[in-house]
């Protein structure tokens, strides 16, 4: 495939914008070579400035789990511009659109939106530190809630030590209240909580994780950080940026029966639109202004597009009871197909899956944190992910990114995307 025109913009890009991107991945740092300037997009294809067509396996990072430009979605945008783009006051669509989610989700009661996954993941957080009057909090080694301060810690250096900022612009004063835990690790958990006793606000996690790959739980993983939050007056987050609204009608809470305190959203309830949301029941999200004492607020929260945007897509997963089988059973053929052609040309990998989220590693041991998800091989990434956009595939230019299957995606794609990879299989 020629990408001129791709090459060309992004030198444009680099005079005006930090590394060219807006979101530091859209690089290629990770993978080699020049980002892909996309032009348009439909269905399950992506058209990029060059002319060129790919399917897609990213899907924006996953809302676009009907497909790109999916005409309710669209016609409800359209309609809603034509009437006001931004008021700063209340609309009857954000009360519609709040009844439709918690009448979707276990265990919520009120929610309360914003415009992006890292808002709903940092507002949450202070919610929880609000309501049990508790500063520190502990989150996974591995999985990503946005680029707000007590997010972005790395490990120290022993089992309970505090964690130390990896970006400059933390302080190790924010640091000090972030306890960083092994994702499936429970006796990990239970050590950093009794090191820590009656200090701990909240646990937050990617109830599956996405951003070291695909990486479901193992089996008792959720059930045990349930039993420790309740045990220790420890309030349980689950983000479901990525999971809400994609492994099921009511995300992980519903597929796995556990009740989370506090959820958050992001990604498919905007329909595409920059939206964000967390959600609780009563007790806790009444702890919000102007009702109580913790401050979170935002002029464009609640912004008419992305409200009718979200609202359109719910009502189209809510009334299609089919749709979360339908995708699972697309990962599962896509899965069983990607094993077959990697095994028999002597390919070392795992594949992980759940619902309609999946992931190759280039490791032969299982991948169940981000030490073992770190431990694949990114050479052999390289060119699997180089391989697959000349044949006319994308996924995420990361190796800890997972794939999106989206409903669009039709079975001739996905076996045209299983012989892709047979084809460049063959090279490594």
């Amino acid at each position: 495939m020629i990408y001129k025109r791709s090459s060309a913009l992004f030198a444009e890009a680099e005079k005006v914008i930090p590394g060219g991107v807006n979101s530091p991945v859209r690089a290629f740092k990770a993978v080699g070579g020049t980002p892909i300037f996309v032009k348009s997009a439909k269905g399950a294809y992506l058209y990029d400035e060059d002319g060129n067509r790919l399917i897609d396996y990213i899907n924006s990072w996953g809302p676009m789990i009907l497909g790109h430009a999916y005409e309710p979605v669209v016609e409800a945008i359209i309609e809603k511009a034509k009437l006001g783009t931004s008021f700063g006051m209340p609309t009857e669509l954000e009360t519609q659109i709040a009844a439709l989610a918690v009448s979707m989700v276990p265990n919520i009661d009120k929610i309360r939106f914003v415009n992006s996954g890292t808002e709903a993941c940092m507002s949450a957080v202070r919610l929880a530190r609000g309501f049990t009057k508790r500063d520190r909090i502990i989150k996974f080694a591995g999985c990503y809630h946005g680029h707000s301060d007590s997010f972005l810690i790395q490990a120290g250096s022993g089992a309970v030590t505090f964690g130390t900022p990896n970006s400059p612009g933390v302080t190790e004063g924010t640091a000090k209240d972030t306890l960083l835990a092994k994702y499936n690790d429970l006796e990990n958990v239970k050590t950093l909580i009794e090191a820590n006793k009656n200090e701990i606000a909240a646990i937050i996690v990617e109830p599956v994780a996405g951003n070291m790959g695909c990486i479901p739980p193992v089996k008792g993983f959720l059930e045990g950080l349930r039993e420790l939050c309740t045990a220790n007056g420890i309030l349980l987050i689950f983000d479901e940026v990525m999971t809400g609204f994609r492994l099921a009608r009511g995300g992980v809470q519903e597929l796995f029966n556990i009740k989370a305190d506090i959820v958050c959203f992001g990604k498919v309830i905007g329909g595409g639109l920059p939206v964000g949301a967390f959600a609780a029941r009563a007790e806790i999200m009444n702890f919000l202004a102007p009702l109580g004492p913790v401050y979170q607020a935002g002029t464009l929260s609640g912004n008419p597009l992305a409200m009718a945007a979200g609202l359109a897509m719910l009502q189209a997963l809510d009334s299609d009871r089919d749709i979360f089988k339908r995708l699972e059973e697309k990962t599962a053929y896509l899965g069983a197909g990607i094993e077959r052609v990697l095994r028999a040309n002597n390919v070392v990998f795992t594949i992980n899956t759940i619902g309609s989220m999946i992931s190759v590693h280039f490791d032969a041991n299982p991948v169940t944190d981000f030490k073992s998800a770190a431990a694949g091989d990114n050479e052999t990434f390289k060119k699997f992910f180089h391989g697959l956009v000349a044949e006319g595939v994308y996924i995420a230019p990361s190796a800890y990114e997972t794939w999106f299957i989206t409903d669009a995606l039709t079975y001739e794609d996905l076996d045209f995307t299983i012989n892709a990879i047979d084809k460049i299989s063959k090279t490594f």
